[in-house]
């Protein structure tokens, strides 16, 4: 696998934000959503105008018969805040040994710290791909699988997959990537546009979207 920034890195964290004031717009009508992690609000289903209209791209490149399937896109600084800890918590009683910094990197391979996280901007989308009848297919894991429940499975360009499940994985980024996306590479199925991460990976001098409120 090649090398692997972590969110957390400094490299990552340091980079500014020139906020351009997109909305936040519901992506259903537009694509196809998955109500697993759908809370009453309805934020999961929202994302930044840009990063959606990126999506409509990439949608119409697949081949007949596939879809985009979003899982999850906008989610409050509070929500993240409380998956981070919980995470957090669940590596210290699993590795007792790690100090503060190590449990602080190794949570941002799954769960990025709330100072930098895409998803609160609305620039991040969790998806997947789907069948016109809304099957998911083999990716090799499941939708936010841990690395410690998929034995690291997760990570996107991990050797060892079935052929089926490196097929859809690549399939995904060659409609996602020529889009202006880019992928958190711990995880296969988180894709952003605009963040901080993005920045870093396509090199620009700046994100385009910081935290928002719905």
């Amino acid at each position: 696998m090649r090398e692997i920034v972590l969110i957390s890195d400094p490299r990552v964290v340091s980079i500014p934000v020139e906020e351009s004031g997109e909305p936040l717009v519901d992506v259903r009508g537009r694509l196809r959503t998955d109500d697993r992690l759908a809370d009453p609000e309805g934020d999961f289903a929202r994302l930044r105008e840009g990063l959606l209209t990126r999506l409509e791209a990439a949608q119409a490149q697949l081949p007949p018969g596939y879809r985009l399937l979003v899982v999850e896109g906008y989610r409050p600084v509070a929500a993240q805040q409380q998956i981070f800890e919980e995470y957090s918590a669940s590596l210290r009683a699993t590795f007792p040994e790690m100090s503060p910094e190590e449990l602080w990197s190794a949570a941002s391979r799954y769960v990025s710290p709330v100072e930098v996280a895409p998803h609160t901007a609305g620039a991040a989308v969790d998806l997947t791909l789907c069948t016109e009848d809304g099957a998911e297919l083999d990716m090799g894991t499941p939708v936010n699988a841990t690395p410690e429940q998929s034995g690291g499975a997760c990570y996107t360009d991990v050797p060892g997959l079935s052929t089926e499940a490196r097929h859809h994985r690549k399939l995904l980024a060659s409609v996602l990537e020529p889009a202006g996306l880019v992928n958190y590479p711990t995880e296969w199925w988180h894709w952003s546009y605009g963040d901080r991460y993005w920045a870093m990976v396509t090199r620009s001098p700046a994100a385009r979207y910081g935290p928002r409120l719905p």
